[in-house]
């Protein structure tokens, strides 16, 4: 598979927040609004379509988060949850990774 760079442009007046970042406490389905993922693609010359495949939505939010908060922006706390997801795939393999809050002993 060959992957190539894309940059992506977030508007200016467009901030985190408007994601309204969800997850289902039980499946840990995450939800979100997409008027923000359509204008960033509108914004980067892309089709929205790309951003039916889930590694690329995720991918996106993850790398704007990221952003936002190098930026100064407010914590959210799921994403917060997904950025410790992705890192612990990154460095134990997602099959080692469960998603979610996980358990309260």
């Amino acid at each position: 598979m060959k992957k190539i760079a894309v940059t992506i442009a977030i508007p200016d007046d467009l901030d985190f927040s408007a994601l309204q970042l969800e997850r289902d406490p039980v499946t840990h389905a995450l939800a979100f609004t997409w008027g923000p993922i359509r204008r960033i693609c509108e914004a980067s010359g892309l089709d929205v379509a790309l951003m039916e495949h889930e590694d690329n939505v995720s991918g996106l939010i993850v790398a704007w988060y990221a952003e936002h908060r190098r930026s100064g922006g407010a914590a959210d706390l799921v994403a917060e949850q997904i950025l410790a997801e992705v890192l612990a795939e990154d460095a134990f393999g997602a099959y080692r990774v469960q998603s979610g809050p996980g358990s309260k002993h």
